[in-house]
């Protein structure tokens, strides 16, 4: 009996939040927030849009080379970022070029990448794309193809200088020259470059590299693992992992702080931004920008739909007081009871 009422509570709850899928995601003092979605697979894509997310806010691209013997061609990828662009109904749609090194190993690039004794710091995400600029030049031109159909937005991840940058876009001009050749359809303009903040360095020079890209978008899952020192896929040190430490609400604020203080859009999307419990105190911290799976979306927007965001300030520069991960753990739950 205990069961089945419990089934019918959750019954009812899923139905409320399936009502507020075309509501729009703004505080009660009408702030408005953008809500998008992180999709791992295109088979992910129906559920980003039953739960009215307003964007894809990172396509992870690994996806394409996983399970396989041989890289995926320009066509085959340039077909798969088209098909979600076009299921996205004119929505933007983030693309992250590859990332794979660290926890993603892809047996399609066994002959550019060997084991690593600490892969997490070896050559991964765009120093694996740098340094076999055939991988970069193939993922840039299906993106710019597919950008014809849709709003493409190329996010560049694990960024930590702007000679980075420079270089991604001395690449992404030879592709377009040669795509022009070609007389192949692009985006006018062409797509925004962004860069992942998932790095100490990345975060603590972002009113540098903030010149050179045209977003930001967090990534407080390496963010903070970085930040750190601990793995959480780690059990020997996995309690270490506390995305609610100081430092990591430090880079966090910088990196936003820099973000708008250049007028370029900044996103969030680790899993920070999927947890309600947190929802008010990264508005409190700037972003009104976050990307998170699916599941997540209606709990978050219920959340945001009860928060006033003076009062979501107020609360996040006292927690930016703090010194103890513990107290402000303490003063969110307090906020979130109190809310």
């Amino acid at each position: 009996t205990r069961f089945e009422r419990r089934r019918e509570a959750l019954a009812r709850r899923q139905r409320q939040l399936e009502r507020l899928r075309s509501v729009p995601a703004m505080t009660r003092d009408e702030v408005r927030i953008v809500l998008q979605c992180n999709l791992e697979l295109p088979t992910e894509l129906a559920l980003a849009r039953q739960v009215g997310a307003e964007g894809v806010g990172l396509l992870r691209s690994e996806f394409l080379y996983m399970n396989r013997d041989t890289l995926p061609s320009e066509d085959e990828q340039y077909v798969a970022f088209r098909d979600i662009l076009e299921g996205m109904e004119g929505r933007p749609v983030t693309v992250r070029t590859l990332d794979v090194g660290s926890d993603k190993l892809a047996y399609s690039l066994g002959e550019h990448i060997s084991p690593s004794a600490n892969p997490a710091l070896g050559l991964r995400a765009i120093r694996l794309s740098l340094k076999v600029r055939k991988l970069l030049e193939t993922q840039l031109a299906a993106m710019l193809r597919a950008s014809a159909h849709g709003k493409l937005r190329i996010l560049l991840p694990m960024i930590n200088t702007s000679s980075e940058i420079k270089r991604v876009r001395e690449a992404m001009d030879k592709v377009v020259r040669r795509l022009e050749r070609k007389r192949a359809a692009m985006a006018d303009p062409l797509p925004e470059l962004g860069i992942m903040i998932e790095t100490p360095g990345a975060a603590l020079s972002a009113d540098s590299l903030v010149k050179n890209c045209d977003y930001f978008s967090i990534g407080t899952n390496d963010l903070t693992m970085y930040t750190l020192a601990a793995d959480r896929g780690d059990e020997q040190v996995a309690h270490l992992y506390d995305p609610l430490h100081p430092a990591v609400l430090r880079l966090i604020r910088y990196a936003a702080q820099a973000g708008a203080a250049a007028g370029i859009p900044v996103n969030l999307c680790g899993e920070m931004a999927g947890d309600p419990r947190l929802t008010a105190l990264l508005l409190g911290l700037g972003l009104r920008d976050l990307s998170m799976a699916a599941p997540n979306l209606p709990r978050v927007k219920q959340r945001v739909l009860g928060l006033e965001m003076t009062d979501a300030q107020r609360r996040a520069e006292q927690i930016m007081e703090q010194s103890d991960s513990g107290v402000i753990a303490a003063l969110l739950d307090d906020f979130n009871t109190l809310e």
